[in-house]
Parts: structure tokens; sequence; C-alpha cells
């Protein structure tokens, strides 16, 4: 495959550690960040969804919020891609452990909540955008895999595409099989042009599978503790005026990705 050059026009980020994109660059910079909140805002929700949604789309909403809002792009014209290792973690626990002591207590809206694109539904319902949507999951390779099908999109549909990659933390025995021990999310709006919104240029290649870049601590602990965080060397990068960096994209394949900002 020849290589992918797609532009960086928004920056999303939250864990229990960092606020926003602001917040990492802050803390690479050699300063202390305010925590956020326990919850994601996610402002881009009406009141009653907010309440209702699971710490899953909220996660995936407020990145999506935050990456959109610094590029200054209509959400409902963004065709998008969410990336989740394994969705609903605390969902899919309660379902297992109902089905297997109750079954007829299965709960219909924690149902409705367990599928792997109820985040990205939830965004296109409150951003009112008809544009393609995709939900994708690769273990812990997601990032990677989402990054590669939303830059794909961007080149080949010549269309601005939002990229959100986001799980929460484990619980039950599903806990101990994943090692998702927080919650995690990040976004990116991708563009096919240089724009006046433009923050950086990445170049895309793929390349036989080998190991995520390097992160010093606490980066390194925070991607160990979730998959999303896997694009946390990438993140890391957008910091930077220019570098390079290894993402997984698959089990056999990365991604090489060197970023410039222009």
């Amino acid at each position: 495959m020849s290589a992918l050059r797609v532009y960086v026009e928004g920056v999303g980020l939250w864990s229990p550690q960092l606020a926003d994109f602001a917040a990492l660059k802050s803390l690479l910079g050699g300063a202390t960040p305010v925590p956020p909140p326990a919850r994601p805002a996610a402002a881009r929700l009406p009141p009653n969804e907010r309440r209702r949604a699971p710490e899953s789309v909220l996660l995936a909403v407020e990145v999506a919020g935050q990456a959109v809002a610094m590029s200054g792009r209509d959400a409902a014209t963004l065709a998008c891609v969410f990336a989740s290792s394994h969705g609903d973690q605390p969902i899919t626990d309660y379902m297992c452990a109902t089905l297997a002591q109750a079954p007829a207590e299965l709960s219909p809206i924690r149902f409705h909540n367990s599928v792997h694109n109820a985040a990205v539904g939830y965004w296109t319902i409150a951003t009112d955008c008809h544009t393609p949507s995709t939900a994708v999951a690769a273990q812990r390779a997601s990032f990677g895999a989402g990054l590669l099908e939303a830059a794909s999109q961007a080149v080949a549909e010549q269309r601005a595409v939002l990229l959100v990659c986001s799980d929460t933390a484990g619980s039950g025995p599903l806990g101990e099989v994943t090692h998702c021990r927080q919650p995690f999310g990040c976004a990116l709006v991708l563009a096919p042009e240089r724009s006046g919104a433009t923050l950086a240029r990445l170049d895309l290649e793929l390349t036989p599978a080998h190991p995520d870049s390097a992160l010093d601590e606490p980066l390194a602990g925070w991607r160990d503790d979730n998959p999303s965080a896997s694009g946390l060397p990438l993140l890391a990068l957008l910091t930077r005026t220019e570098g390079r960096c290894q993402l997984a994209a698959a089990a056999t394949l990365g991604l090489q990705i060197d970023m410039d900002h222009v």
C-alpha cells in the first residue's frame, strides 16, 4: 500500500488524569495538569440522554466533541469511525451475570447500550449527523486499525473524517481477562487537504507487525491499563514539531506514522 497523507484538524482526549489535549501538552511540558471531573461531561448530548447514557458513551462523546470543536467543523457533516477494543465492559459483565443467574431480569436499556456501535449511535443522533459511520474493533490494535480506516476514508472519499477510540475499565471476570483498569478516550478530526485549521500532517505507511513506539511514564502505564491508550505515541507526537511513531494496526500489520507541523 502506498502512503496515506492526511491532515489533523482537531484532537480530543480524556482520562482520569487528563481533561483534554491541552492537559497532555502541559504534562509533557513538565507541568502537573488539574485532573478532570470524575465523569466526562459529554456536553454534546442532551441533558436527558446524558443522564441515561453509560460511561462508555459519555467518554466517546466527550472526546469526539473536543476534537470537532478544535477543528471548527460542523459535526453533522463529518463521516465518523468509532473504535473500541472491548465496547462497554461493565454492561457486558452485567449481561453475562444476569443471563447466568436470572435471564428474565435482563434490562432492555442495558442490552440496548451493549452493542459495539452504541456510542456512534448516540453521537450521530445528538449531532444530527447523516454521513457514513463505522464501528471498528481490533483488540489492542483498535486505535491503529481505526486510524487506518479513517485515513483511508478521508483520502478515498476526499472528505473530513472523525476518528474516536475509547474503552472503559473492565469489571468482574471480564476485567480479569482484558486487564483494562481505567477509562481512556481520544479522537482526531482528519482531512484530506491542508486547511486553515490544520495542526499537523500525517504520512501513514503499512509495515510488518512490530511493537508500538516506546513511551515514558506515566504514559506507558496508562497504555498498559487501557487498549485505547495505544494511541498515546501519536498523541504525544502531536505535541511536538515533527517526528515518527509506530502503532499496531492488526496482529500482523503495523503503521509507521511520520508527523510534521505545517
